[in-house]
């Protein structure tokens, strides 16, 4: 028997344990669900977010103009956007219309955010459940936004004590001097105003350092270059530097004797200067002519290598033909002046007349020397002619020559040439001498028939 109530106390003490268990589960699931509002009656509605903001939780409160109307349930995350569900009071559902938005703004600098419903300007019927509320999207809600996302997590980086140490500290510091603040405030406003006209002109400054840092940017290359080149330059110099040591006293040395020259001959060149400007005009004025003249003698110069015998075989055989034009006679003391008077200018004559040709003076006249004897008359074809015409002379020769050939002059010139040849006295020398050998001594040809 003792067995049997053993065991029914046994079960009495276990069913006891069980209920005891049951009991307190249902008290904490009841605190629980107490402490959840689950026995609150709310009406259930939906946010439809861009993102979850930061400090954004459950539980979180629900407002209206700073008054509490519900909290927040659930958040949850769907693909590109985030939906939140709000339990609203329902006696409070009748201040809110359906046409709401939202915002998450923050209850302080560093707590948790808050749904904060944005009433329209034009109210709709109250909102119900199953209600969807969607988030405010004007201009000012997206900036306070953008800037709360910005600051949040700079404010989150600082340690709030220490940011209220520093305040404090930054308090006690301005304790007592808020006079000295504003005069310093004051003089740093007028320097801004003064400042101000200024601005467009640094405005510029600033714009134009900026296109100079571009081309020095682009010239950058060029200019490593050129000193990479001078690096070659330097080092070269460096090579040289003796050589260039004494190039440096030979010109000190030069520039030395040049001073004392200078110093003893200022004077001379001075007058020098004074006394070549007459010549330095003239050659200006006949400049122009002077590219005709080069011209005229360049072109000239394979005549004269050919008359030279430049290129012949035996150029000591070549003849040379050499013309006299009549003689217009002495000067005369008194009589005549040797000057220059000619006025043309400078002058140019292309056309060079063929040899045997020559005009005895140029096309627009004879040069005007002061001479006061004529120029004698001259043939048709350029030759001069003389006592002595043209045609057979006696002994069978023939001569062409100027107004020389034959005369006495001639004549006692070509015996004293002609004496130490024939070993006699010039008054020993046959007449005949002068008709063989003066044609020679002239240039003239000579043939004997």
């Amino acid at each position: 028997m003792s067995t049997r109530r053993e065991i029914r106390k046994r079960l009495q003490y276990q069913v006891l344990g069980l209920v005891f268990l049951l009991v307190a589960g249902l008290f904490f699931t009841f605190t629980i669900a107490a402490y959840r509002k689950a026995f609150t009656p709310v009406t259930m509605v939906k946010l439809e977010t861009d993102h979850v903001g930061s400090q954004l939780r459950v539980g979180g409160d629900v407002k209206v103009r700073g008054m509490l109307v519900g909290e927040i349930r659930a958040v949850r995350s769907i693909g590109d956007h985030a939906e939140l569900d709000l339990a609203l009071q329902p006696d409070k559902t009748s201040v809110i219309p359906a046409n709401v938005s939202a915002r998450l703004l923050p209850k302080t600098l560093f707590g948790e955010r808050y749904v904060a419903l944005q009433l329209p300007p034009q109210p709709q019927a109250a909102i119900k459940a199953g209600d969807v509320i969607p988030q405010d999207r004007t201009s000012s809600a997206i900036e306070l936004e953008q800037v709360l996302d910005h600051v949040m997590p700079l404010l989150q980086a600082v340690q709030p004590e220490k940011l209220a140490s520093t305040l404090n500290a930054v308090s006690s510091a301005l304790d007592g001097r808020g006079k000295k603040l504003g005069e310093t405030l004051g003089q740093l406003s007028d320097y801004l105003g003064k400042l101000n006209p200024s601005l467009p002109d640094l405005k510029a400054d600033i714009t134009g350092l900026a296109d100079v840092s571009g081309i020095y940017d682009r010239a950058a290359p060029d200019v490593l270059q050129a000193l990479s080149d001078l690096t070659t330059t330097t080092q070269t110099i460096v090579a040289k530097q003796q050589g260039l040591a004494d190039l440096y006293a030979s010109v000190t040395s030069a520039s030395t004797d040049l001073t004392r020259f200078l110093d003893v001959n200022k004077d001379n060149l001075i007058r020098l200067t004074t006394a070549v400007q007459p010549t330095l005009d003239v050659l200006a004025k006949y400049a122009p002519e002077y590219p005709c003249l080069l011209k005229q003698l360049a072109g000239e110069v394979p005549n004269a290598e050919l008359a030279f015998g430049k290129g012949t075989a035996h150029p000591e055989v070549s003849r040379v033909t050499i013309e006299f034009s009549a003689s217009r006679g002495k000067y005369l003391p008194g009589v005549d002046e040797p000057k220059y008077t000619d006025k043309r200018g400078p002058r140019c004559y292309p056309q060079v007349p063929k040899p045997g040709h020559w005009p005895q003076y140029p096309p627009d006249g004879a040069v005007q020397d002061g001479a006061s004897k004529p120029a004698p008359p001259h043939r048709p074809d350029g030759t001069l002619p003389g006592p002595i015409t043209d045609g057979p002379l006696p002994g069978g020769a023939t001569s062409t020559g100027g107004s020389v050939i034959g005369s006495a002059d001639e004549q006692r010139l070509i015996d004293l040439l002609a004496a130490p040849t024939l070993n006699v006295s010039p008054d020993q020398v046959p007449g005949w001498a002068g008709l063989v050998v003066g044609p020679l001594y002239r240039g003239s040809e000579v043939e004997l028939k």
